[in-house]
């Protein structure tokens, strides 16, 4: 039987788009349990284009009613960043919203934050929270060892640049996630997730 390259080409593409309907979606780039739609950010404290980000994501995320999903990605020639997620899962460790405030904290400091002074940084935004900061943050090498998986979740997805920022959702058919590329896009990517 004799197929023209139309005929190969399209049962080819029609087994590509079956494969990959089939794949199953990372657990990364969906929402939280009881949601139908996320944001999700890959982030490094010490990125400067992430501090950009930061308020933007937050007025979406408030707007819609929708979860805000941080994943620390400490990228390797940022002196300071690695020691700053830590930090922020010990603070999250004491409650969440105590760990979102420090690392907004960071991000409004950010500038005038280095590898030398992180530690006071930190001593200081938790006296104004009324909470201490241990000597020796984290003995056991566990919240290090959160910050690497999240970090080696988004390698899992290939993330080249912080921040990384997609707006997921819970369906099943078509494309579950979008990658926001241009933030200006935020609003309308969330709009189209929600009507589709």
């Amino acid at each position: 039987m004799k197929r023209s390259c139309r005929t190969v080409g399209f049962i080819l593409l029609s087994l590509t788009a079956l494969v990959s309907a089939q794949e199953p979606v990372n657990p990364a780039l969906r929402p939280p349990k009881g949601s139908q739609l996320a944001i999700v950010v890959f982030e490094d404290l010490e990125c400067p284009d992430c501090r950009r980000a930061a308020p933007l994501l937050e007025e979406a995320a408030k707007t819609y009613k929708i979860p805000l999903v941080t994943h620390d990605f400490p990228l390797p020639f940022h002196k300071w960043s690695f020691q700053a997620a830590v930090i922020a899962r010990f603070f999250d460790s004491q409650s969440r919203t105590l760990g979102h405030e420090y690392r907004t904290y960071i991000f409004e400091h950010q500038p005038e934050i280095t590898a030398d002074n992180l530690q006071s940084f930190s001593e200081r935004f938790a006296a104004e929270h009324k909470t201490t900061l241990p000597f020796a943050i984290d003995p056991q090498g566990k919240l290090a060892a959160q910050v690497t998986a999240d970090r080696d979740l988004g390698k899992s997805i290939h993330l080249e640049h912080t921040p990384t920022i997609y707006v997921v959702s819970n369906r099943t058919q078509g494309k579950p996630f979008v990658e926001v590329v241009d933030r200006n896009q935020l609003f309308q990517l969330i709009d189209a997730m929600k009507a589709e």
